[in-house]
């Protein structure tokens, strides 16, 4: 069973719409070592393993994308409820958080501005279907289309054009809402 120390708790400080917990790194830092001469660098090891799995990358990124048009298909079905839109919600932000590591970085802009469309949209009922499949089309085009040598050059020029679509209809949905304004318009 393990033992608390008087101190392990975390800090915890309390804001009007949020939490900032801060763990306690002690223990952990008590736990750290330096490596001993002869021992196996754990962050080559990590690399190579790495290397390993990076034959299945593509198949994995091919999978979420599955997973983001899926989401598209089912929302074309029902309007886009708090459900729907965590859902949609998820897969962008699981495909924005896996591109780097799955060699994709160029299709984390366009996840990202799927994901702010989704965040800042106070009636998510009123985001026109027409953003959502165009995001999820350049996100699946950018991936397939990932062996071009311009591929950069391409996924630039589109996600800008989808970062400035929906700046422009997050703009004028939240032109009641000042804080969110400053927020999108920092972002931007």
């Amino acid at each position: 069973m393990a033992s608390r120390v008087a101190g392990d708790d975390p800090k915890v400080a309390t804001f009007k719409d949020h939490q900032v917990i801060t763990p306690d790194t002690r223990k952990l830092r008590r736990t750290v070592r330096a490596a001993m001469p002869g021992e196996p660098d754990q962050i080559e090891a990590a690399e190579q393993a790495l290397a390993r799995l990076s034959g299945d990358f593509r198949l994995w990124m091919n999978d979420e994308c599955a997973k983001l048009d899926a989401m598209r298909r089912k929302i074309k079905d029902s309007p886009l409820s708090k459900e729907t839109s965590q859902e949609l919600f998820l897969a962008a932000h699981n495909i924005k958080g896996d591109s780097s590591t799955f060699g994709f970085p160029e299709v984390a802009y366009a996840a990202d501005s799927l994901c702010r469309l989704i965040e800042y949209t106070p009636e998510l009922a009123k985001i026109p279907l027409t953003i959502i499949d165009q995001h999820v089309d350049a996100i699946r085009a950018i991936v397939r289309e990932h062996e071009r040598e311009d591929i950069s050059k391409i996924a630039g020029t589109l996600t800008q054009s989808l970062r400035a679509v929906t700046d422009e209809f997050l703009l004028a949905e939240n032109k009641h809402r000042p804080d969110v304004l400053r927020i999108i318009r920092k972002q931007a």
